[in-house]
């Protein structure tokens, strides 16, 4: 991809990334500088160590196994790239437990040493963003016990969901500026008789996934040169504390978060650009809540819809629970009304998995999503109703009692 254009403010025409028939300029309207005179003074993970050295809490560190990225505005993050800790979300679970399911898989074959806790609590954001009824200290409480119940496996924390990934950095800002709530809060740990314990660096999944994308490419099978995608990047990943999200100068001159985007390259597919890339996918937290059918048209209307007539892609890639969900299940309704819909959307973690050969049903679970993704797995030599007939073998096994739970071998079963 060429470098930014000075008199546009953003790239030049990148040279796989394309913008369909849409003029460029307003692709990039809403392009920003990674200026480094325009970062935050402050670094938060510096004070995040000051207050360790003052004894006020315990820093995990990043493991030693890790990789360094550059940051919005040039600064230096640690990745891990193994011995993980998994904060799973509710919402990938609930909707769409493929999403899990693929970057267990993923860690599984790539041979990375990762932690499925069983004391997790859900980061309660949903209170926090959707409904304003909890409070402070009850929400850092959640937040530091999920992170005390990391630090004593030994595992570093890894965040699958962006709404716990904006919020608990949200989280990190009030306890570094506010001693009154880390008294609060180590009070209410202590009865729990855990530490208070501050991650070095906040890691969402798709940091690792992004640091991974070569040994990913290494062992993928199919050949997704003819695949167009496009992208949406969640806002509570890249626009929620946007000091923290992953840059490259090779993707967009970075002007743009480079998750999904490079992975998506790595793995030999196209990626194509359309212009409301900025907007929210419709979820927007309350309003999915109050406002449903605002949802819903925002998604299909202003995203699907632009995406469709601009690009024309074989598939949306995410790399959020509500993301995934509203862009995907919300398109049913659109399509009841003739509107010109109809892309298969999924997680970036379930497409690089099929890339390497992962079972479309068994492992990825796509039959929980509602926009028709068949004719994408044909187009990626995915025989899927081969597939969906060894899963409903699978579904009889179960239902005749032979087995209680389908195991990983079962799901790499050829």
């Amino acid at each position: 991809m060429s470098s930014p254009d000075p008199n546009r403010g953003g790239p030049s025409a990148p040279s796989t990334l394309t913008a369909g028939t849409i003029p460029l300029e307003v692709v990039h309207a809403r392009s920003f500088t990674r200026n480094p005179d325009l970062a935050p003074i402050e670094d938060i993970r510096e004070e995040v160590l000051k207050l360790e050295a003052e004894g006020e809490w315990i820093v995990q560190r990043v493991p030693d196994d890790h990789t360094e990225v550059t940051t919005k505005y040039g600064r230096t993050k640690k990745i891990p790239n193994r011995h993980t800790w998994h904060h799973k979300s509710c919402g990938q679970c609930g909707h769409i437990p493929g999403y899990s399911t693929a970057i267990f898989w993923l860690n599984r074959e790539l041979g990375t040493e990762y932690n499925d806790p069983r004391d997790q609590t859900s980061c309660t954001a949903w209170n926090y963003y959707a409904s304003a009824t909890s409070n402070a200290p009850a929400q850092a409480a959640v937040a530091m016990r999920n992170f005390a119940a990391a630090y004593e496996t030994g595992f570093y924390p890894v965040i699958h969901c962006g709404t716990s990934y904006g919020h608990y950095k949200e989280v990190r800002e009030e306890l570094v500026r506010h001693p009154d709530l880390r008294a609060q809060v180590r009070d209410i740990l202590a009865r729990m008789n855990k530490p208070l314990v501050m991650p070095e660096e906040m890691i969402h999944y798709s940091e690792w996934i992004h640091v991974m994308r070569h040994e990913i490419r290494k062992r993928t099978v199919l050949d997704l040169s003819n695949i167009t995608c496009v992208v949406h990047p969640a806002c509570h990943y890249y626009k929620l504390v946007a000091e923290d999200a992953i840059y490259d100068q090779e993707i967009y001159g970075g002007q743009r978060t480079a998750i999904m985007s490079q992975l998506l390259e790595t793995l030999g597919a196209k990626v194509a650009d359309y212009s409301t890339w900025f907007d929210c996918c419709g979820f927007g937290f309350r309003h999915v809540l109050v406002q449903r059918d605002f949802t819903r048209s925002f998604a299909t209307l202003r995203k699907i819809e632009r995406m469709k007539e601009e690009a024309n892609p074989d598939v949306t890639i995410t790399h959020d629970t509500g993301c995934v969900t509203t862009l995907d299940k919300s398109q049913f309704a659109a399509k009841a009304h003739g509107r010109n819909v109809g892309i298969p959307v999924m997680s970036e973690a379930q497409f690089a998995a099929l890339a390497m050969g992962a079972h479309p049903y068994r492992v990825c679970q796509l039959h929980w999503h509602s926009t028709d993704y068949r004719p994408l797995l044909e187009k990626m030599g995915i025989d899927w109703e081969k597939a969906w007939a060894e899963f409903e073998s699978d579904l009889d096994r179960l239902r005749s009692g032979k087995t209680e739970f389908l195991t990983w071998d079962d799901a790499n079963a050829k």
